[in-house]
């Protein structure tokens, strides 16, 4: 790091910020037979535990920008620390589901505005020449995060209990909030018109889509009001794209999408992540409930899948440089989209070996198509976009992490109540069409990048923090 001295520390307690937000994200998959054990509840009837944290992130990331401009930085972030810390106490202390649930919104809230009011702090703290290294430096955490996770998870509930997945963070969350008032800069910037009609179509539309989905797997309501919910969320995010089409101040200016490389990429992740989104929940549950693993040992079956995701990023560049955007991210997102559907032949007689060459081969082409998907959307940006552009693109991306598991939920559900007896066979099986439904989810979505010209090959400027 080439930044001062005295802005180290306000690096370091950014980067545990965004540590803690996206190691949330995957610690509780290999927790969720535990807790559901623990609850009285259904194994595969816990997805509300993950997809209400992603889509409360996503609702209220494009307010953190807005109340940090208000309020200044260090409140904020410190706000942010504390809601995630008592968030995170309440799961500790959940009786049932509804209690838990509710107590990861308020865990996402905090989650919401630690990465983006974080990196705001870094914005206007470091001079142009330092700040990819200063961004840089704040993203390694964040990577490792959803690296160790479900690792880590396992490791609490077999030698502890799934209550320490959430406890951990109460130590860490204290020492940050004292950090905050010490390192944490106060900026703020200028008083502006927060575009609260945009805010409520947009969450409006992400929470109805959500519930829809959803509705018959876990809610049971009834196909009529699944319907409504899905024509409400379409006539939201219609009602915003008119909205933002006369309104100059709109939280997301629809002029972002008039730059080619943005709106492809940006429709991509949404729709590829929903089939990517839905293997970190999926693959833990399949190996507990019905290959009978351990959490730990459940936990220490993603360590492929991360070591080949880690490997394989050094060559993303050389491969668009050769191949191209448009050839690289249609044929990845093909082959992501068969290695998932690919899952459907996971048997109880597999071989351990052959188990791990596959969890290693999705790894690295999952990991290829991240870094790809995430550089083309940002790369033209260009700076009087990169604020707005970058808020919806994290949007984007916690959205579309709940829409994934949201997705695998009602499938899996949908597919085990369909068996006619409920034993590990009919629901090893439900696991097999819900992995083929995904896989073939994944593949569709290669159509979006298809759309690419075929000479869009620079990284451009904000290749190297795309991951942030």
């Amino acid at each position: 790091m080439t930044a001062s001295k005295s802005l180290t520390p306000m690096l370091w307690l950014v980067a545990i910020g965004f540590f803690m937000q996206t190691l949330d994200s995957t610690i509780v998959n290999t927790a969720l037979p535990a807790m559901a054990h623990s609850l009285g509840e259904l194994p595969l009837r816990m997805q509300s535990v993950v997809i209400s944290y992603s889509l409360t992130m996503a609702m209220l990331i494009p307010a953190s920008g807005w109340l940090a401009d208000r309020l200044g930085t260090r409140r904020v972030y410190f706000a942010a620390i504390l809601l995630f810390v008592l968030g995170s106490l309440l799961c500790a202390a959940s009786h049932n589901l509804t209690q838990l649930v509710l107590a990861r919104i308020l865990q996402g809230a905090g989650g919401a505005m630690l990465l983006p009011v974080g990196r705001l702090a870094i914005l206007r703290s470091f001079p142009g020449d330092k700040m990819l290294s200063a961004l840089s430096f704040v993203a390694i955490p964040g990577l490792v995060g959803p690296l160790i996770g479900p690792t880590l998870g396992g490791w609490l509930v077999d030698f502890a209990s799934w209550h320490w997945i959430f406890l951990i963070n109460i130590p860490v969350g204290v020492i940050g909030m004292a950090a905050t008032f010490i390192f944490m800069p106060d900026h703020r910037g200028p008083s502006t018109r927060f575009d609260l009609s945009g805010y409520v179509l947009l969450a409006v539309g992400m929470v109805t889509i959500s519930f829809a989905l959803d509705g018959v797997a876990e809610l049971g309501l009834q196909h009529a009001t699944v319907l409504v919910l899905l024509i409400l969320s379409l006539a939201s995010f219609t009602a915003y794209g008119l909205h933002a089409a006369r309104r100059p101040d709109a939280i997301f200016s629809l002029a972002l999408f008039r730059i080619h490389t943005y709106s492809v990429g940006l429709l991509g992740n949404l729709f590829a992540r929903i089939g990517t989104g839905a293997m970190p929940y999926l693959i833990p549950l399949l190996l507990q409930v019905s290959l009978g693993y351990s959490p730990f040992a459940a936990g220490l079956m993603m360590l492929p899948v991360a070591a080949a995701g880690m490997s394989i990023k050094r060559a993303v560049a050389p491969l668009v440089e050769r191949f191209g955007y448009r050839n690289v991210l249609v044929g990845n997102t093909l082959l992501v989209g068969v290695v998932i559907a690919s899952f459907m032949l996971m048997s109880r007689e597999e071989p351990l070996w052959l188990r791990l060459i596959h969890l290693g081969v999705f790894g690295g082409l999952n990991s290829l198509q991240f870094t790809a998907m995430n550089t083309l959307t940002l790369k033209d940006l260009g700076r009087e976009g990169a604020s707005s552009g970058n808020s919806l693109f994290s949007v984007v991306q916690m959205l579309a992490m709940s829409l994934g598991v949201t997705v695998a939920g009602a499938l899996l559900t949908t597919f085990h109540e369909s068996a006619t007896q409920n034993d590990p066979g009919h629901t090893l099986a439900a696991f097999h069409w819900t992995f083929l439904c995904v896989g073939l989810i994944t593949c569709a979505s290669a159509w979006i990048f298809g759309q690419l010209s075929p000479d869009v090959r620079r990284a451009g400027p904000h290749g190297g923090a795309a991951e942030v």
